[in-house]
């Protein structure tokens, strides 16, 4: 089934590609990802042959970087040519890059690529608890070391840019501090002075993926199969692939500092066996907080994208709310013990539900929320499926911080508008995602 309008257009679009007499089925696109559309379809050709394909295009209306979509073909390229485990990719469109040996491919509408698609898991949470890849925890930590090692010992593209990781924070953040976007965060500014006291080792650039994590992995029960995602790539400090990976968001909720399953000690054990560089906990841990203040500074970005109106989405809106889950990580990392203080002063909901008055009668605000919330959940999510199920999801969960910001009410207000930071942030974060303190 094709998700009408614009599946119907992208089937269009890719039939003379697929062939003549062929067709391209199936196309639906797939839930997540709040800055690329992802889209499964099967190539069928005339004699019944089926090719399952995988199509990744920047959403209509928003374009990425120029040269982005090239670079994230070349990478992928050079990847596979190495024997890393990368799908394969058939196409880029609008025109492959220079030296990335692709056949063009259809007009997509916008940049994009189809690539083989690879079976397995990609969704973090059941990778981490469902019992059916319980095997792949003992290895993933290993796979994902190699990989890095394999990667970060290709030679390096031309045209592929550098940037300082510290410099591009601090001009996203003076951004954010303006009067007309108001979006300032202190304990980001604390990060980044933090680093910027404390640099790391200077190391040779190499070729980075630049979102290595789990949700960018496909993973079956014997471990890792491919590597997915390379928007960000470019070129940078090995450690920076590494750090990333043990930014705690990328837990999602699991104990093991790496992915969730593993330690970093470990990471960094197989790394070198791998022929990676010598890495201390120290350094590792300075490019663990930089990623951390830079998903803090993504969320602002795609917040804002909605309050801007560049683009009206509740996915981008509740990222917003996450702000508070970064501020807090710094604060673990950074001044631990006054976190743990906070932690245990923070406002708490009571357990009875919300009570508060009902001047206009039953039901409350809260309990108006709650009814709606009720319904994405037992109703609409229930009979969905991709994106239009993940959306559900997502609204729900922003009427449960609503819920939750209605019944804290005042309490939570005083106390993140008080003196004291991580007091501020506890607040914020017991409104926003209450689960994160654990």
């Amino acid at each position: 089934m094709t998700d009408a309008p614009d599946g119907n257009a992208l089937a269009r679009a890719l039939a003379p590609w697929v062939g003549r007499g062929a067709a391209a089925e199936g196309l639906t696109r797939l839930s997540g990802g709040a800055s690329k559309e992802t889209w499964s379809f099967d190539a069928v050709g005339a004699d019944g042959t089926r090719a399952e394909l995988i199509l990744r295009r920047d959403p209509p209306g928003r374009p990425s970087e120029q040269g982005a979509a090239d670079r994230e073909a070349v990478a992928i390229g050079l990847a596979h040519a190495a024997g890393l485990p990368v799908p394969e990719l058939l196409f880029s469109s609008p025109g492959p890059g220079p030296g990335s040996g692709l056949l063009p491919g259809p007009d997509l509408g916008t940049a994009g690529m189809v690539m083989r698609r690879v079976p397995g898991e990609t969704i973090a949470r059941r990778i981490l608890r469902d019992e059916q890849y319980a095997p792949a925890h003992g290895v993933l930590v290993g796979q994902l070391a190699r990989f890095a090692a394999g990667l970060h010992g290709l030679a390096m593209p031309d045209g592929f840019p550098a940037p300082d990781p510290l410099e591009a924070l601090r001009a996203q953040l003076d951004a954010f501090a303006q009067p007309d976007v108001d979006q300032h965060s202190e304990v980001f500014e604390l990060a980044l002075d933090w680093l910027a006291a404390h640099p790391p080792p200077a190391r040779d650039p190499v070729l980075l993926h630049g979102d290595f994590r789990l949700g960018n992995l496909i993973v079956g029960p014997e471990g890792l199969r491919a590597v997915l995602d390379w928007e960000l790539t470019h070129l940078g400090n090995p450690v920076e692939d590494l750090g990333w990976l043990c930014v705690k968001a990328w837990r999602f909720g699991a104990a093991g500092p790496v992915a969730g399953v593993g330690s970093r000690e470990e990471l960094l054990a197989a790394y070198a066996a791998a022929g990676g560089a010598q890495i201390s906990l120290a350094e590792l841990a300075w490019w663990e907080i930089l990623g951390t203040l830079r998903w803090g500074v993504i969320c602002l970005t795609q917040a804002w994208a909605h309050l801007s109106g560049a683009h009206r989405s509740v996915e981008l809106a509740a990222i917003g709310r996450r702000v508070c889950e970064q501020e807090w990580d710094l604060l673990l990392l950074l001044e631990p013990e006054a976190a743990a203080a906070a932690a245990a002063r923070r406002p708490r909901l009571s357990g009875a539900g919300a009570a508060a008055p009902a001047p206009y009668g039953r039901p409350t605000v809260s309990e108006l929320v709650e009814a709606v919330r009720e319904f994405l959940t037992d109703q609409v999510m229930p009979g969905t499926s991709g994106q239009l199920a993940f959306h559900a999801r997502v609204a729900a969960n922003v009427l449960a911080i609503v819920g939750r910001e209605l019944e804290l009410g005042q309490l939570a207000a005083e106390s993140a508008t008080g003196e004291g930071l991580a007091d501020a942030v506890a607040a914020r974060l017991a409104v926003a995602n209450p689960r994160h303190f654990a």
